[in-house]
């Protein structure tokens, strides 16, 4: 898979064989970081709630919730919420996950792997609220989308700190020009 910038709002990306190019209008940013914001709002509220108010568990959800729609993973859900310690670990890992997507979306701070947490969490919660009466496509996949989306723009760039952490020098280099790697989860 390669990226190539060839012009200004202009993008194009070959993946297995295949290009796809096109021409982002000059307001394209905002709406990124609107989504970005939008995001981030969302789950950070949705996660300081459940930590502020203590007492979240996940067991009934994981074991009553797939079971009621024909979900095809019922069987995984109600072993995950049979489970003690995978039920201990979604205790946690659900509401502090969702503040620590929320506030690394809202201040722009390791953006993509954010977003890639939200949306496995987002995928995770489609076939948990798994419903097909309208077709495959649901609230929670159209979640999982944005948030890829937010990652592949590189949303914490815009007005986040990922641009600010990008260009911080080790040693008199750029820290992404240092760990490369680093551009996975930045931007």
């Amino acid at each position: 898979m390669s990226t190539t910038t060839p012009g200004v709002n202009e993008f194009e990306s070959k993946i297995g064989g295949y290009t796809v190019r096109g021409k982002a209008h000059s307001l394209s940013a905002w709406f990124v970081l609107a989504l970005r914001l939008m995001m981030g709002y969302a789950f950070l509220y949705s996660g300081a709630t459940k930590v502020l108010e203590g007492g979240f568990s996940a067991r009934g959800y994981l074991v009553h919730a797939a079971g009621t729609n024909g979900n095809p993973l019922e069987g995984v859900f109600v072993w995950m919420g049979t489970t003690d310690w995978f039920v201990a670990f979604a205790n946690v890992a659900v509401p502090w996950g969702e503040v620590l997507i929320g506030l690394g979306l809202l201040v722009g701070a390791l953006v993509r792997l954010a977003a890639l947490f939200g949306a496995l969490m987002m995928l995770l919660f489609y076939f948990g609220n798994w419903s097909i009466e309208h077709g495959l496509i649901n609230g929670d996949f159209a979640y999982m989308l944005v948030f890829l989306a937010v990652a592949a723009f590189g949303a914490g760039r815009i007005l986040g700190l990922d641009a600010l952490i990008e260009r911080y020098e080790v040693g008199g280099e750029a820290l992404v020009e240092r760990y490369p790697r680093l551009r996975y989860v930045l931007g």
